[in-house]
Order: C-alpha cells, then sequence, then structure tokens
C-alpha cells in the first residue's frame, strides 16, 4: 500500500504561507522546478484561492541545470500567470563575486549563495519561501519554520527562535532576512503521496528515460558537458530516473523502470538510501550542508 497523503500537513502548510503573507512586506518563494517547490506553488495556489499567488518566484540559475527542470519552470510560471525573477550564478563569476571551481569535481553549486544573496539585497526581499524538509539533511533538521537569517544572510543554529504551539515569529531587524519552510514537516514519500492526489505536472526527468550516463564513485551520473569527466568514465545509455534534482554536476541518478507515480512510490518505499543520498555536493564533507547554511545557502 502506498499510503494516503495526510491532509493535516497541508493545513499546517497553508497556515504558514499566509502568516508569511501577514506578517512580511515583500516575501518570495525560491523556485527551481524540482518537485518540492513545485508542491509549495501548489499549497500557495490554494492558501490565496480564488485571489493570486501573492509571491514572486525567484530562481538562483546555475547554468549547469537540466533541460527539462528549465522548461517546466517556464510552463507553471506562465500557466499561472506568476512573476518570475532569475539570476544567473555566471553573471557572479564575470563580476568576479565569487569564484569558478575547476577539478574532477568542479560544481556551481555553493556559488550560488552568492547569487541568492545579491538578489535579496536587490529585491529587498524580507523572506524567502523554500522547499526543504527536515527528513532530507541533518543540517535541515535544525531548522525552524521561521528561521532568521543576519544581514550578512548568515544562519546560526544556536539562534533560532522557539516555535511553540505554532507561533511563528517573523519580527526581524533591518538587514536581517526570514527563510520560510512550509513543508519541514513533510517527507519525501508525503511529497510524492501530495503530487499523487493533487495530480500535479513535474518534469520528465522524475520517471524513468534513456539518458547518457557515467560512473563514478559507485553513483550514475549524468553525461553533461559541465562535468569534468577522465578518460576512463566512459558514457553509456541506460534507463534511470531522479529522486532530487538540482544542478546537473552535483544530482546522480538511480537505475529506474518507474514511468508512473505508483511505480515511484513503491521505489521510495522500498529504497535503501535516502533522498540525499544522490546529492554529489552533500558528500563533500559531513558538514557540508551545514557550512553552506551558515554561508547564506538556502
Amino acid at each position: 500500500m502506498n499510503g494516503i497523503f495526510p491532509r493535516e500537513l497541508e493545513d499546517e502548510a497553508i497556515y504558514i504561507l499566509r502568516e508569511v503573507a501577514s506578517q512580511f512586506e515583500k516575501p518570495a518563494i525560491l523556485f527551481s522546478g524540482g518537485k518540492d517547490s513545485i508542491t509549495v506553488v501548489r499549497l500557495a495556489e490554494k492558501a490565496f484561492y480564488p485571489g493570486k499567488i501573492p509571491f514572486k518566484l525567484l530562481h538562483v540559475d546555475t547554468g549547469h541545470n537540466f533541460p527539462e527542470t528549465i522548461e517546466y519552470r517556464d510552463w507553471l510560471v506562465n500557466k499561472l500567470g506568476l512573476e518570475l525573477h532569475v539570476r544567473y550564478v555566471e553573471d557572479s563569476i564575470k563580476q568576479g563575486k565569487v569564484k569558478e571551481e575547476t577539478g574532477k569535481y568542479a560544481s556551481r553549486n555553493a556559488a550560488q549563495t552568492v547569487t541568492l544573496l545579491d538578489a535579496i539585497e536587490e529585491f529587498k526581499f524580507d523572506a524567502c519561501i523554500g522547499g526543504a524538509r527536515r527528513d532530507e539533511e541533518k543540517a535541515r533538521a535544525k531548522e525552524r519554520i521561521f528561521s532568521v537569517r543576519d544581514d550578512f544572510g548568515q544562519w546560526n543554529a544556536k539562534k533560532q527562535r522557539p516555535e511553540l504551539f505554532d507561533m511563528l515569529n517573523g519580527k526581524i531587524e533591518i538587514g536581517e532576512n526570514v527563510r520560510v519552510f512550509p513543508i519541514s514537516n513533510w517527507t519525501e514519500l508525503d511529497v510524492w503521496n501530495y503530487i499523487k492526489e493533487e495530480k500535479l505536472r513535474i518534469p520528465s526527468i522524475y520517471f524513468t528515460h534513456d539518458r547518457m550516463v557515467f560512473d563514478r564513485d559507485g553513483l550514475i551520473w549524468a553525461d553533461s558537458e559541465f562535468i569534468n569527466k577522465s578518460e576512463d568514465e566512459i558514457p553509456y545509455s541506460t534507463k534511470v530516473r531522479f529522486r532530487t534534482v538540482g544542478d546537473m554536476t552535483c544530482t546522480a541518478a538511480v537505475a529506474s523502470e518507474a514511468d508512473n507515480l505508483d511505480d515511484v512510490i513503491s521505489e521510495i518505499l522500498s529504497a535503501k538510501i535516502s533522498e540525499r543520498g544522490a546529492r554529489i555536493d552533500d558528500k563533500r564533507s559531513e558538514a557540508a550542508m551545514e557550512k553552506r547554511k551558515q554561508a547564506g545557502y538556502f
């Protein structure tokens, strides 16, 4: 049995989104075109129906994204009539604000932080809504639903505010920013069951498809011009899908025959590695995610 989505999680998320609208002046949804941010947009639709979603969307584009994800992003924005701001890591590199990584494991994932903080300053966003969940990774489990960042965009786990009895405190000082996580208490399985029950369209790469890939460190990497391969890393075609979608240089695929939601959910129920087990950037060190968050990461 795949399970049924617990609707009390939807109620909680809608409450959180309405609190954001009431407590902040210029909030935005951090939207990548991945399943979690798609879920957040759907929740925002329901939270403010029949009105329009009162948040702008912001995407920090590394330039190394999966084309299917960008295509979906633009489709959804047009379908819902939303306002999307896109800011590019490439511009931050050209401006000398961040240095392009080199070597076998080079990625622009961490470089997104600089571009994000600049975009927050440019648009004066006082709250950024993201789709992070506590079950994904232990640093994310430390986050509150309203997570305050200082005027340098930095996060301090020791200065998290208590959130007793669902009371959310959005009071911030000038220059501070809040990251908001309305689906913080959801699991990966909750997200998939919600997508199924809501009949949401998602990018095709979440389902099995033929793709050129190569093997590295026991993982299946998508073959891409953005990845520095060695001579013995020979691409081949096979059927894969992605459990989580990020930059092409840091997101591994999984071998799969799942071409529909029921099969995807069944796979998750029997999986022996976590969702973030396919995120290569998390493997750089034991505290990789926490260090990125301290610097201002999503």
